[in-house]
């Protein structure tokens, strides 16, 4: 009998839904890279900068993202990230994706 990975299954599940975080993240305000991680780990999101860094870019090249660099008092310039207008707007279509999709699953979970 083939063994489950779960944890193969959970982490292709939260890659799945990291770009939609990052959105909601943005959202509420700009941030830099490290500030974006913290708010991710502190909601069981664990994610390493690696990860991170290409999904900022892609986001940023189709237009969801821009950034700016700003000095820090602590040590480099930070780039912080900005949502735009477009990205608010992808964002808003994916909280009714991810709606939709809880109560799919609510439905067939409960069947």
């Amino acid at each position: 009998m083939e063994v489950i990975n779960v944890d193969n299954i959970k982490a292709q599940m939260r890659k799945g839904i990291l770009e939609y975080c990052i959105l909601s993240i943005l959202s509420k305000g700009d941030a830099y890279v490290s500030s974006i991680i913290s708010e991710l780990k502190d909601s069981e999101m664990i994610v390493v900068e690696g990860t991170l860094y290409p999904l900022l870019t892609r986001q940023k090249n189709q237009g969801l993202l821009s950034y700016r660099w700003e000095e820090s008092t602590q040590g480099p310039p930070r780039k912080y990230y900005s949502i735009t207008d477009k990205g608010n707007a992808v964002l808003a279509e994916l909280d009714i994706v991810w709606n939709d999709l809880v109560r799919v699953i609510e439905n067939i979970r409960n069947k």
